[in-house]
Parts: C-alpha cells; structure tokens; sequence
C-alpha cells in the first residue's frame, strides 16, 4: 500500500499554503503529492483551477504529463528515471510525458537520502526516489480514475487507465488525461494509494527500442520478459537537436559576462591591479575584485558585453599577487610528507582482532605502498553560473546541484533569507562531483562578482564564465592519498591479517557537512570501501592520517572514497590470492561466503567473461592477461572482468571487459548499462593518463593535452550484464567507476607479473 507523506516523514502539512496560492498558475492538474493533507477537506475547488503546491506531477489540459525532477540531470539519466517512475503509477503515454527541474525548496524537494537537504550527489536519486515518485503517480492516476467515475456513472474498479488514456470497457467509454483534468482538479487529494504489483510493470525495467545505446543481449530486465517500451531518454532529443538548455546557452537582458583572473597559487590575493588595458578593451564594462570569500578564494573579474571581450579584458590586467600566505609545495613535497605520516599511527577507522600480532605470525606476508594523485572533475561543461541580484533577493540560473547547501551559504553572504536564493536548475554538461561544492564556490564567486559589480553602480545580471584552464587549475580536486598496506596469511594460504593506513586530505572537515560525516577524526569518505571491507579477514587494522597543512582545495570525484580503497582492495586481494597459490577469481569468491551479493556479481561476471577458459593467444611478441575485481560502492554491487594485450614494447590496450551489476530493480536498463559503460571509461582514463601535479604550488596543467581523458580509439568493447533483483533499487552513477582500475591492473600483472602501485600506469609495462 502506498502511503503519502510529508518529506519529513510525517503525515501533517508543513507549510502554511493558502488556496489561493493553491489556485495561483497555468490551466492545469498539478499534484502537490507531499501535501496532500493540507488539500483533505477541500472537497471543491474552482473548475479548471490547478493545484499548486509544487510537487512532483503537472498534467494539463492538453494531456501532457510534467514531472518536476528533484535531481539535475547531468548525463546520469536521472530525469529519464524519474520520470519512469512516475509514469508507471500513472500508466501514462510516455511520449507525452516531459520533465522540467524542480526549484529550490528542501520542504518540498528533500532528498531523502540525506535528511532535510535537496540535493543530487551518492548516487542516490532513484533509491530516495523509489516510492516517492511512484506515489506521485498513483495518487495522479486515482484522481484522473475517480473524476472518470463520476462523470461516467460507474465504480471507479471497473476503469483502467493504460498509455494515457483512461477506460470503461463495460460502456465503451474511454477519455485522454487532458480530457478529465478540470474534473479531477475538483477532487480532494486521497491520503493512501495502491502502488502497482512488481509484475505488472511496463515501463519499469523495460529496454528502450529506440534509445540511444540499446541494450546488449546480456542485459537481463527486472521483468525478463525483455520486451521493449520505446523508452527513449527524456534528454536524448533536446541534446541531440540542440534545443537543450544549459547554462552557457542561457541568457538574460542586458546580461555581463565575467571572467576571473585567479592568483597562480592557491591562498594568493592580488596587492595591486593595473586594470587601464583591460578597461581599453572594446565591450569591457567593468572590472571588480573579490577577496576573502568564506571558502577562501580571491581574484579579480573582467565584465564585459560578451565572452570574447571579457577574456581579452582578463588578459590584459596587470597584477601583483600577495602571495605570503600561498600554498608553495609541489607534489613531490607533499607525497614526501605523505610517507612520513604513514610511518606513524594513525586513528583507527576499523580495528577489528589484533592486526599486528597476527602479521609477525604470518606464513606469508605482503607489503605495499600506493600512490593516488590529484585529479580534476574535467566535465565538458566548465563550471559557470548565472546571477540576478536585487536589495532583496538573488536569482541564480545554474547546473544546479546542491540546492540546500548554495542556499544557505549565499544567503548567508548575502545577509537574505534562505528563502530569497531562488535556484533555477537547467541541464548540467557533467559533473562528477564538481558542481556538490561544498563550500559553494564558484557559484559565491559569481554572486560576489554581480555585488561588487553593483556596488560600483553596473546593476545587471552577469554570467560568469570559466575557461578549459580555469577549470583544470580551479581546485576542488580529487584528494592525493597514499596508502601502506601489510597482508598476512597463513601456512594453509588463508588470509589472517590485514593493515591498511591511509593519508590524504579530508574532503569534509571545515565544511557544513562535517557534523555528519566525521566521526572521532575519522572522514567517512577517506576510508569506505576499506574501512567495511567486504572479505572476511579476522585481523583488520584501517588507521587514517589528515594531513591539515596541504591547502589545496578537495572535493569528492565520482565514486569519492571507493576510487583508491577499491583499487587497494581489488589489487591487495589479488597478490594475495597469488601468494597463496590459487585462482583470483577462487581465492575472492571463498572470502565471500558471507557476501552473496558480491558473489552474485562476481560468479555473472566470471561466466559471462569465460574464466574458467584460456585467453585466446595474442599476435606474435604479444602477451595477454586478465584480470578481475568485485566492489560495492552506494548500495550497488559491481564485477568486472578485463582483458588486455601487451605489446613487445610494453604498450598495451584494453581489448574487454565484461561487467556484471547488481542495483536492485532495475528502473531503465538502457541508463544502467550506459552508466556502466561511461563509468568504465572515465576510470580508465584515471587508470591510464590523469594527473593534476603541483610545482611550487602552482598546478602544472591547464586543458585536456596535458590533463588527458579517455580517447575514443582507447575504449574497450564493454559487456553489461544486470542481476535480476527485487530489492529496492541503488544508485548507478559511480558503482561502475572502482572495479575498472584494480581489475585492469590485474589483468597487465598476468600478462607482464608486473604490478602497478601508482597511478596513472605507466605507457609501457615491461616484465
């Protein structure tokens, strides 16, 4: 039985609506799901007069179905999701269904997920979205059903509704959506509804006919029935044909556009600015400097009538940095700290049996140290936003990912209310962590610009710009970590001991977050994947040193912690299933018998990869190997099988991996698989090229020649292959990302017995 609620979790209304703020808005049915007890009672509304409390579902008169999507999509498909679930309750006809970004407001738009925050980040829109939106739907499709009835004359069991259009068979009457709207706007909202049976789904765990990236044959549906729903992406069209909005595409009347010049070395602040030159530049407005924002960054910002002026204006300024309280150590320095930390205790974040006196009675031990370096987001999109600022109210246009935390902290900057920050969410060209700004910084950054600017007497809305360079050099890295690891087993090659100790910098400490996720000392996100290790080990040590003296800005990168521990992991229990002599696909699948979701994942990828058969063999002077690793990150399970082929000279490329998944029901196949997919190149091109370094502390690239991503001519031929579930669905965002590096590095060890502690890899691997 589906039950309706506040996003809370009570059932009691929570805002003071008024019906004639109800009333207010477009012709219409909108369904405020989540306040439907502020709506029992009224049991009359004006005809044709919407509901408007904003909620999850818009149906007009014309028959269209809005879904007003709490999460941004960025490319994950989490408005295809959303909209999925929706539309199954509702059993509308999802050609003529559509989904715009909810706004910001937390009382409505909660993730749940996170507690009273709205926000998209770990991975979790359809799982604190499972019964939410199919509630949304339901209570939509009751009320259409119910207007019917009463039309009609008949009980309200004896109508169905399927593809948007609603039926009685035993009259042969039958009405669209949009037919039955001003009807059902009439209607009071019920408080309970009847969710669908898990086998009478049709759109849920169907493949898509006609979506981009069909499913392979290896897909299995939640259903298995593997018919097709014509699913296509609900973004696929718009960012085919261009029509897609994002942030660089928007504009405003008489809109500025700002770029920064930033100090070369993070905590630098200009001394002095020569800005005649820049202000020479034909279309250059103005030029304004920010300084000691909450986060800490300063610059100085160029507005001008359009982008190209505004860069050449940024170009010309003539600064002098106060660089005494900068950040000057190079990477080398850093990591050279880094090994002195290790070599002392850290606080425990798992202590489990006695590590260390288990180790100096091993059999066997093993021993390694590992390097993880600094790594940009690289979204395709820089990171930009729009801002309209008046005395008592500040409008952001945005590829909006963290609503409740940019809220709070610009209005706080600001001196307003949360209230008074409206946030409009329009497409985001990536992600990956970047734009979940903690400290909200390059959004403060604009506001800060559009404040100084009107301060100087220029009031109009200014979008502010970043550059490829901005964007590698910006901050808001993925932390360098390194790890120490000792592993001990016994005569019978049984693993008996495990000591991890991981430095790296803490992504949350000193942010509003902290409270939450650090614990004693302990950053959840330094440690998970480790810290819960999955295999059965009866000594674990895991201790985390934070370094508090590194000043480069952090930021989680998708898949956050799980991007090192995993690679730790996968790669530790490798060596150690070849110190014990045996199989790795074995020696992993014996440490999970308390784990048979992990086993799960593991035995689907293994078959479907053919382990138990040879590779077949390479041309001549060629070696090939593979490789596997098995990972849980946010709730999903994920195996991956790689294979590899080395060349005479040590190159190598990654011909194959097959991927097995297991994320509970799985909504839309097409999206799991092309998560999977996108996952598996973006952690191959971690695996393989990416790096941010530092020199005097100053980062040493700038765009994607010397911070390389993945090339097409490197993607490997990818297999999915999805677990049949009925648990709630999981995320699948990130999942895909940890297994790649470990499995591929295992797979270079059995071709060339080299193993590889520090990445990127090397070009050439040579035995």
């Amino acid at each position: 039985m589906g039950k309706i609620e506040t996003p809370d979790g009570a059932t009691r209304g929570i805002l003071n609506v008024s019906r004639r703020s109800l009333l207010k808005g477009a012709g219409g049915l909108a369904l405020g799901i989540f306040f439907a007890p502020l709506l029992r009672g009224m049991d009359a509304l004006a005809a044709g007069g919407p509901l408007e409390p904003n909620a999850f579902v818009r149906i007009d008169l014309d028959g269209t179905v809005t879904v007003l999507a709490k999460h941004l999509e960025m490319g994950q498909g989490s408005y295809t999701g959303l909209a999925t679930l929706l539309a199954e309750e509702l059993d509308a006809d999802w050609n003529q269904v559509r989904v715009e970004g909810a706004p910001a407001d937390a009382k409505r738009y909660n993730n749940l997920a996170f507690g009273p925050m709205q926000g998209t980040g770990g991975s979790t829109a359809m799982a604190n979205s499972w019964e939410q939106m199919r509630n949304a739907g339901a209570t939509a499709k009751a009320m259409l059903v119910a207007a019917a009835a009463q039309r009609w004359g008949v009980p309200a069991s004896e109508i169905s509704v399927s593809q948007g259009v609603v039926s009685h068979a035993g009259s042969g009457r039958s009405a669209g959506f949009g037919e039955l709207v001003e009807a059902a706007a009439q209607l009071p909202v019920p408080e309970q509804v009847q969710l669908k049976d898990p086998k009478d789904f049709k759109l849920i765990g169907k493949r898509g006919c006609r979506a981009f990236g069909s499913v392979s044959q290896g897909v299995v549906s939640h259903a298995g029935s593997g018919r097709c729903a014509n699913l296509r992406r609900k973004d696929s069209l718009d960012k085919t044909d261009g029509s897609a909005v994002f942030t660089q595409d928007f504009k405003l009347p008489g809109m500025l556009v700002a770029m920064v010049a930033y100090p070369p070395r993070f905590g630098g602040v200009p001394r002095k600015v020569d800005s005649s030159k820049a202000k020479a530049v034909r279309d250059v407005v103005e030029v304004v400097e920010f300084r000691d924002l909450p986060h800490g960054r300063s610059g100085v910002a160029v507005l001008a009538n359009n982008t190209w002026a505004a860069r050449q204006g940024r170009d010309a300024l003539v600064i002098e940095w106060d660089e005494s309280q900068a950040f000057t150590l190079g990477s080398e320095e850093i990591f050279a700290q880094y090994r002195d930390d290790a070599g002392k205790p850290g606080l425990p974040a798992t202590s489990k049996g006695d590590a260390d006196t288990a180790l100096a009675q091993a059999a066997k031990t093993v021993e390694a140290e590992y390097e993880f370096p600094y790594l940009a987001h690289a979204a395709m999109e820089p990171m930009n936003c729009l801002v309209k600022l008046s005395s008592d109210r500040c409008e952001i246009w945005n590829g909006e990912q963290f609503q409740t935390v940019d809220q709070a902290i610009i209005s706080g900057y600001l001196g307003l209310k949360p209230e008074q920050v409206s946030l409009t969410q329009l497409y985001a060209g990536g992600s990956f962590g970047r734009r979940a700004s903690s400290v909200s910084d390059y959004l403060l950054e604009a506001v800060a610009i559009t404040k100084a600017a009107r301060d100087k007497g220029v009031d109009a809305p200014v979008k502010m710009v970043w550059t490829r360079e901005d964007d590698t050099r910006g901050g808001y890295f993925r932390p360098a970590y390194l790890h120490r690891v000792r592993i001990g087993l016994d005569q019978g090659g049984k693993l008996q001991a495990w000591h991890n100790r991981i430095v790296g910098q803490s992504i949350i400490a000193g942010t509003s977050l902290e409270a939450a996720l650090v614990r004693e000392g302990i950053d959840h996100t330094s440690v998970e994947g480790l810290s819960n290790l999955a295999y059965t080990v009866p000594n674990l040590q895991v201790e985390l040193s934070t370094p508090t003296n590194i000043k480069v800005p952090v930021l989680w990168w998708r898949s956050v912690g799980h991007t090192h521990t995993g690679y730790v992991a996968e790669t530790m229990i490798d060596e150690a299933a070849v110190a014990a002599g045996q199989d790795p696909y074995a020696f992993r699948h014996a440490l999970l018998d308390s784990q048979p979701r992990h086993r799960g994942v593991l035995e689907l990828a293994a078959k479907q990869a053919g382990w138990d058969k040879p590779l077949a063999a390479g041309a001549e002077g060629e070696k090939r190997g593979r490789g596997i690793a098995v990972h849980e990150s946010f709730g999903s399970f994920v195996a991956q099988v790689a294979e590899v082929t080395v060349k005479a000279d040590g190159s190598y490329r990654l011909d194959r991996v097959v991927c097995a998944v297991d994320c509970g029901i799985a909504i839309n196949p097409d999206v799991i698989k092309a998560q999977m997919e996108g996952g598996i190149g973006f952690a191959l091109a971690a695996a393989r090229h990416s790096a941010i370094t530092l020199k005097e502390g100053r980062v040493e690239q700038s765009n994607f020649h010397d911070f390389q991503v993945l090339r097409m001519n490197e993607m490997p031929k990818v297999e999915v292959h999805i677990v049949p579930s009925a648990a709630n669905p999981t995320g699948v965002g990130e999942p895909g990302v940890p297994p790649l590096a470990p499995a591929l590095a295992n797979a270079l060890f059995a071709a060339t017995g080299v193993r590889l502690r520090k990445l990127p890899f090397p070009a050439q691997i040579k035995a």
